[in-house]
C-alpha cells in the first residue's frame, strides 16, 4: 500500500517556494510569516526523510532530492488548476491579450469579433503593445505584464518560463500609395524607390532588401530620419503618401486588395524573428488559452496561405 501524502498545505508551501526560491517570498503571496513557511518545508523535510532546501547566506538552493520532486509538484498544482478551470462555465472569464501594435490593428483586432461570435462566454481585452521590442537591447518580460494572459510580441522573445508558438516570419518588402508611386511616372526599378521621401532610412530592413535587390552601396544617411518605432505607424504614413515603407506583406493584403498600397516589387526578404505567441509553461492547458491559441494558430495558418 502506497504511503499517505504529506499533509497538502506542506506541499502548497513547498511549490510555491520552489517557484520564487524565496521562503519570504512564497510567504507573501500565500499570506503566510516566514516562520510558518519554513515550519511547513520541516514538517515535509520530515515527512521524507530528507533535505529539500540548502540553506545558503541570503539565498537558498534545492538539494538533489528538492530539485528532482520540484517539477512533478508544479505539473500537479498546475493539472489542479486547470482541472478547476475545466468545470467552470465554457469560456467564463476575460482574455487579456498583449500584442504587438502592428500585429493588433493590421491583424488581430478585425478578426476578433468572429472570435468572440465563437466564444460568447469569453470577454476578450486587448492591450496594444507600444514600446517596440524589435530595437536591440529591448526585451520584454513576465514581470512587466502580470495582467496578460497571453502575449504577441515580434523580434526578441521574452524572457520568461514560456511556451512559444511561431506565428508570422519575419518578411518584408518596399510599400507606397499608387499616387506617391505616379508622381514620379511610376515605379519600376528599385532605383526608383530612392527618388522619393524614405520612412524610417535608418531601418537595417532596407540596407537587406537593396542588398537583395543588387545595390550594395546604397546611402540613405541624406533621408530625414524619423523612427516611427512601430511597422502600424509606418504603414499609416505609408498609405497617407509621405514616403516608400518597408513593411511586411502579410499584414497588408486587404491595404493591397483596396489600393491603398502597392507593391512594386515581388522581392521580400526573411530574417529570424518574427511575431510569436507566448502564454506562461504553467498555465499551456487553461481552457481559455488553449481556445486562443487554437483558434489563432488555424487562423493565421489561412492567411499565410492567401499571402504565399
Amino acid at each position: 500500500m502506497s504511503e499517505p501524502l504529506p499533509p497538502v498545505a506542506a506541499i502548497r508551501v513547498f511549490e510555491a517556494v520552489c517557484r520564487h526560491m524565496s521562503f519570504t517570498r512564497a510567504g507573501e503571496e500565500l499570506g503566510m510569516t516566514q516562520a510558518a513557511v519554513s515550519y511547513q518545508i520541516k514538517v515535509l523535510e520530515d515527512r521524507l526523510g530528507a533535505e529539500l532546501f540548502r540553506r545558503r547566506p541570503r539565498r537558498i538552493e534545492l538539494t538533489e532530492i528538492g530539485a528532482q520532486l520540484a517539477p512533478r509538484v508544479a505539473d500537479a498544482f498546475s493539472t489542479l488548476r486547470d482541472a478547476f478551470d475545466g468545470v467552470r462555465q465554457t469560456g467564463q472569464g476575460t482574455l487579456t491579450i498583449l500584442c504587438s501594435s502592428t500585429f493588433a490593428i493590421f491583424w488581430l483586432s478585425e478578426r476578433l469579433g468572429s472570435f468572440q461570435l465563437e466564444n460568447p462566454g469569453l470577454a476578450v481585452r486587448l492591450i496594444p503593445y507600444a514600446r517596440s521590442i524589435e530595437a536591440p537591447g529591448s526585451e520584454l518580460t513576465t514581470t512587466e505584464t502580470p495582467s496578460a494572459d497571453v502575449l504577441i510580441t515580434a523580434g526578441r522573445r521574452p524572457k520568461g518560463a514560456l511556451r512559444f508558438h511561431e506565428l508570422v516570419p519575419c518578411r518584408f518588402t518596399p510599400m507606397l500609395s499608387p499616387g506617391l508611386a505616379e508622381s514620379i511616372g511610376g515605379v519600376h526599378t528599385p532605383e526608383d524607390l530612392l527618388k522619393l521621401p524614405i520612412i524610417d532610412p535608418n531601418d537595417t530592413w532596407w540596407t537587406e532588401w537593396f542588398r537583395a535587390a543588387g545595390i550594395s552601396d546604397v546611402n540613405l544617411a541624406d533621408y530625414p530620419a524619423a523612427r516611427m518605432g512601430s511597422q502600424a505607424l509606418e504603414a499609416q504614413r505609408a498609405i497617407a503618401g509621405q514616403g516608400v515603407a518597408i513593411l511586411t506583406p502579410f499584414f497588408y493584403r486587404e491595404a493591397l486588395a483596396k489600393g491603398l498600397l502597392i507593391q512594386p516589387f515581388g522581392l521580400e526578404c526573411e530574417i529570424d524573428g518574427g511575431w510569436t505567441l507566448s502564454y506562461p509553461e504553467s498555465r499551456r492547458n487553461t481552457g481559455k488559452i488553449r481556445t486562443f491559441r487554437d483558434w489563432l494558430l488555424e487562423n493565421v495558418s489561412k492567411h499565410l496561405k492567401q499571402v504565399a
